[in-house]
């Protein structure tokens, strides 16, 4: 004979499942907390340098060799940057040449950069896997490999002391470059691609009109940077460079270094205004730049 049975009643207090949401949120609100304060205090570890930098550019000369050294300057001393600019060194000058580097390698960095993208990412051919992992392994070389053979290359064409050396070779592709182009190119429906064909559109009418217009984040990730590359350019730049007068704005920075004594306010001062059109161009540029950055890695291909 079976016997029909009741289900035990729930004698939890009505209270509990409440107390428990409440118990959970106070988590989340504590890991919240918890995380918002280690990002502030990585923060202000990260923008330690920066604010040295900031009160050594204020400090007079007697406070930059004061021991123990001092956060705080007694008083602000701005002049600093107007006697680090118009003192002894042309950075007017150096400003100028800066510029012009910066912009003609910007300007072959994308020209270079575009086709060989695009032919990997669209254009089909049977070393082409192969020449793109050649390509790629480029990037493995540490540039200092390539110094010497660099500068016997042009000397010989008679181009030291010329800005040829730091500029032309940006007009023959970057590996790192090449790459992120090439992963944002396949992001793009082929479907566009093949429509295109069909309606008689060439390939360079296909990479002008529907490939560049749609890769403007990728392209202001390369342009930025390309921009912050070659304005902080140091090495090749004290290698190739030999006149003062053609001597770009980091290489006028290490003139403030002396024999006997470094002029660190000064230094300091020039610095940042070294720095501000690369902080401006981020901000302005920001969202454009953070999406090319993340849609260039997640390509299928």
């Amino acid at each position: 004979m079976l016997v029909e049975t009741k289900a035990a009643p729930d004698i939890r207090r009505p209270g509990r499942a409440a107390m428990t949401a409440g118990q959970a949120e106070r988590i989340r609100r504590a890991q919240r907390v918890g995380a918002y304060v280690l990002l502030i205090a990585a923060t202000g570890v990260f923008l330690l340098p920066f604010l040295w930098m900031v009160t050594t550019s204020l400090k007079s000369d007697a406070e930059n060799l004061a021991f123990p050294p001092q956060f705080l300057p007694d008083a602000f001393h701005f002049e600093n940057y107007t006697r680090g600019w118009s003192g002894n060194l042309p950075f007017t000058r150096f400003l100028l040449n800066t510029v012009l580097i910066t912009a003609l390698s910007m300007a072959g960095n994308l020209i270079s950069c575009v086709l060989p993208a695009y032919a990997f990412a669209r254009m089909r051919a049977r070393l082409g896997a192969f020449l793109f992992a050649l390509m790629l392994g480029t990037m493995m070389i540490p540039r200092e490999i390539t110094l010497v053979p660099k500068y016997i290359l042009f000397a010989k064409l008679g181009w030291v002391d010329t800005y040829l050396p730091l500029i032309v070779p940006e007009f023959f592709g970057v590996a790192l470059y090449i790459f992120l182009l090439r992963q944002f190119f396949t992001t793009i429906p082929q479907e566009l691609i093949d429509a295109a064909r069909i309606d008689g559109a060439s390939e360079w009418r296909i990479l002008w009109k529907i490939m560049l217009p749609l890769s403007k984040p990728a392209l202001a990730a390369i342009m930025l940077f390309s921009f912050v590359g070659n304005w902080n350019q140091y090495l090749e730049s004290v290698i190739y460079l030999r006149t003062t007068e053609k001597f770009t704005i980091p290489l006028g920075l290490g003139m403030f270094s002396g024999q006997y004594a470094t002029q660190y306010n000064q230094m300091m001062a020039v610095s940042i205004i070294a720095m501000m059109p690369i902080v401006v161009l981020f901000f302005i540029a920001q969202k454009t730049f953070i999406r090319g950055v993340t849609l260039t890695g997640i390509a299928g291909r």
